[in-house]
C-alpha cells in the first residue's frame, strides 16, 4: 500500500508541473500582448509564474530577447525527468 501511494504521490506532482509549464507558456504568451498583465487571469498567472521565472532573469539576453521563461520550462522538464531517472534507478523500473 505504501509504494502505491508513493506513486500516486509522483503522479501528482508530474501532473502539477506539466500545469505550471502551461502557466508559464501562458506567462510567456501574455508578453505579446502587455494589456493582459493588468486583467485578473493576467495578475494571477504573473503571481504563480514570476517567482520562478525571476531565477532566471539573471541569465544573458541574446540580441536583447529574454529567454528567461524558457530556460525556467527547460529547467522544469529536466527536473522532472531526474526524478523519473532516481525513481526509475531505485525501484529498477
Amino acid at each position: 500500500m505504501g509504494i502505491i501511494l508513493f506513486f500516486r504521490i509522483i503522479s501528482w506532482l508530474f501532473n502539477l508541473m506539466n500545469i505550471y509549464s502551461f502557466v508559464l507558456l501562458a506567462y510567456a504568451l501574455m508578453s505579446w500582448v502587455p494589456g493582459l498583465y493588468g486583467t485578473k487571469i493576467g495578475q494571477i498567472i504573473v503571481k504563480i509564474s514570476h517567482p520562478y521565472v525571476s531565477l532566471f532573469e539573471r541569465l544573458p539576453k541574446f540580441a536583447g530577447l529574454d529567454f528567461s521563461v524558457l530556460f525556467a520550462m527547460i529547467s522544469l522538464q529536466l527536473i522532472q525527468q531526474f526524478i523519473r531517472i532516481v525513481i526509475g534507478w531505485i525501484f529498477g523500473i
